[in-house]
């Protein structure tokens, strides 16, 4: 039903990466994945990349397909299929190509860029500390001018693709110790040979194989045309860097519910108990029917707020939104799932057990929900506080609205 939101390229570009999904990535390797067995799917990135399948929005001179959010949205849920670790390996170039296609220069595109969305580099962005997770102006990594270099460091954490990058997304503080923290960070390219120490993988619920570690940097050198944007400027990047991480978040979390929902559909035509088929009854049917309208729901905000990024307008309380909306349903929805299996949804005799573990996750990565309902409030109460839109004021419409003694407020 949601063809009617797509042109026919954005459908062709959806089915290649449908193809590619169900044909190109083998269950061995998800299998191999999840046990632990392979830190990065590097071989599966180059094959995305070789595709035209990374970074699909971006400008075809730099290897994109020059396509619209909407596009990129359909690719992002069909890769949704394989998990967060693979999902998020397919997003990374949308989401550190961001701030190299707004803010880069000419010979980072070319350096960092290109190769980026071909598959033969891999990036990783490095924004959480070990002192602070959703406090990202809390940063204390400092990157020091030395002549024609920065000196970097301090310590990332968490950094998606860490066991497999070559080269890394760096904030750093450089402003003066007292400057607003706001108007004190930057971000700079930093390739791994520079010195980048990978110290730790971490051991993950879900999500395995994309990783996943923390990063050292001690005294790293970093040239000055690795700077990315103006110094000081790095506000503006990561700001920008949440439209593709919270995106990409709900679709990729909308893939994974889609595939699970079809699952649980599937088997209770075929499962039967007290002589019926399960989807007779409605404490089944009423389950999956309410995910189906969870999903559409999320989908088509995540759809709206696409379009209204592709349309150059504010779209950061229809991001954060759509991030919150889509993870919550995929969780509520892979949950549901696993109730309508019973027993068998929680062993790995089907997947709902690890897309139940892998979307939990979503929820805290690229902000958590809660920090989305912070900048939805605050995006909104903006929006009608400062409207001059002339619209009825209903408030006169109560029955005892002339009781204006009534109205107390302090």
């Amino acid at each position: 039903m949601f063809d009617v939101l797509l042109t026919d390229p954005e459908k062709a570009l959806r089915d290649e990466a449908r193809a590619f999904v169900r044909d190109a990535v083998s269950p061995a390797l998800l299998k191999a994945m999840d046990a632990g067995e392979v830190e990065y799917p590097r071989d599966a990135v180059r094959a995305m990349g070789k595709a035209g399948l990374l970074g699909v929005r971006f400008a075809p001179d730099h290897g994109g397909r020059g396509a619209s959010w909407a596009a990129e949205l359909a690719v992002v849920e069909e890769f949704g299929a394989l998990g967060t670790a693979l999902g998020c390996a397919q997003a990374m170039p949308s989401i550190v190509g961001e701030a190299l296609s707004r803010f880069g220069t000419d010979d980072q595109k070319r350096r960092y860029l290109a190769p980026i969305l071909a598959g033969e580099l891999v990036a990783a962005e490095g924004l959480t500390e070990p002192r602070g997770g959703s406090d990202f102006f809390g940063a204390t990594t400092t990157a020091r001018q030395d002549g024609s270099h920065f000196v970097l460091t301090g310590q990332k954490r968490f950094v998606v693709g860490a066991a497999g990058a070559d080269v890394f997304l760096i904030y750093a503080r450089t402003g003066a110790p007292d400057a607003p923290p706001h108007k004190s960070i930057s971000a700079f390219l930093v390739d791994r040979s520079l010195g980048v120490d990978v110290k730790h993988l971490y051991g993950l619920l879900g999500t395995r194989g994309g990783g996943t570690g923390r990063i050292h940097l001690r005294d790293v050198r970093v040239p000055a045309e690795n700077l990315v944007g103006k110094l000081h400027g790095g506000t503006e990047i990561f700001n920008r860097m949440m439209v593709p991480e919270r995106l990409t978040s709900a679709a990729g979390a909308i893939g994974m519910a889609r595939c699970s929902l079809e699952i649980a559909t599937r088997y209770a035509q075929k499962r039967k108990a007290f002589g019926r088929p399960i989807r007779d009854y409605q404490a089944v049917s009423f389950r999956i029917a309410e995910s189906v309208a969870r999903l559409d729901a999320a989908r088509a905000l995540a759809f709206v707020a696409g379009r209204t990024v592709d349309a150059g307008l504010d779209g950061r309380r229809l991001v954060s939104e759509a991030k919150k909306v889509a993870t919550e349903a995929g969780w509520a929805t892979v949950n549901d799932a696993m109730q309508v299996l019973g027993g068998i949804g929680y062993t790995s005799v089907f997947p709902i057990e690890r897309m139940l573990r892998d979307l939990r996750l979503t929820m805290i990565w690229t902000g958590t929900n809660e920090v989305m309902n912070l900048l939805t409030y605050h995006e909104y109460a903006k929006e009608l506080l400062g409207s001059k839109a002339a619209v009825r004021d209903v408030e006169s419409d109560a029955g005892d609205a002339d009781a204006i003694e009534e109205k107390v407020y302090e």
